[in-house]
């Protein structure tokens, strides 16, 4: 009997760590299925998802790096939210082969900063680096939260397109990434790495840990290293840090249930699944 599946699709794809979260909620809950990665090429995209699209066993895939945008001109439906980030990271196939584009990044990101957010005794003001497919599940969603959002880009016209299309309304803001390497009086609550600076095989972040105020939370949403050099020097400097793992753990939450049906088990800060993860 072929096991009802699931996969993550990318290019590169090896170093997905999404296997290994969704086998270990599968295997935590004793449901029958599997989870498994696919490499696609962007030329190689169409007919994947048409093949997958006759397959009954197929349940979905999760959609990384180059495909976010891509993918969405080959499926049948958006959820609302993905069409208004302008991006998909969970594809689902209906009983009847339609597929629906889904963004679980935008909960995924926000999930442990809700408390923050909410329960802060001034207005929130956030600083978001990166003007890619990360940043706009990030500003989508801290648009809904409330914060007034700082874009920080190499191009700050890109930035600007991005924000006026996804929070028009607010007091927001760009800047040029580069401004943030020198000190200056600080003011920022969160701070939200949303590029791929200092993730492995790219450039270093160079950030002036000055521009933050006293109690700020610091968010790398990077994976690869799990600790970066702005987690650390964060840290060293006392502010309230928020690894990668948090955002990648809470997205594949929310697409586990729409792929297995069934909410997974996350006991304990999902304890065991982070030692999983960083063994």
């Amino acid at each position: 009997m072929t096991l009802p599946y699931a996969e993550v699709i990318g290019d590169p794809i090896a170093q997905s760590k999404s296997p290994i979260i969704h086998k270990h909620w599968l295997k935590a809950l004793g449901l029958e299925g599997d989870y498994r990665h696919a490499h696609v090429t962007a030329e190689a995209l169409p007919a994947y998802i048409a093949a997958r699209r006759q397959d009954e066993n197929w349940r979905g895939c999760n959609v990384t790096m180059p495909h976010k945008q891509a993918v969405m001109p080959l499926l049948d439906a958006l959820d609302p939210l993905a069409e208004r980030v302008g991006a998909v990271n969970t594809v689902v196939r209906g009983a009847d082969g339609t597929l629906t584009g889904y963004n679980t990044d935008v909960p995924g990101f926000m999930e442990p900063l809700a408390d923050f957010v909410t329960t802060l005794d001034q207005p929130c003001r956030a600083l978001v680096l990166g003007n890619g497919g990360a940043a706009r599940a990030v500003v989508a969603a801290l648009a809904e939260a409330g914060p007034a959002i700082t874009l920080a880009a190499r191009d700050p016209a890109k930035a600007k397109a991005l924000v006026d299309a996804l929070a028009p309304a607010g007091d927001h803001g760009v800047s040029d990434l580069a401004t943030f390497a020198q000190p200056a009086e600080g003011g920022y609550h969160l701070l939200i790495n949303a590029s791929p600076l200092g993730m492995v095989g790219n450039p270093p972040l160079t950030f002036d840990l000055s521009h933050l105020a006293p109690g700020a939370v610091v968010y790398d949403i990077i994976t690869a290293p799990l600790k970066t050099p702005l987690l650390h020097a964060a840290e060293a400097s006392g502010f309230t840090t928020v690894d990668g793992l948090s955002m990648l753990i809470g997205q594949a939450a929310s697409a586990f249930e729409r792929f297995f049906g069934a909410p997974p088990p996350r006991q304990d800060g999902d304890a065991a699944l982070r030692a999983l993860l960083t063994a």
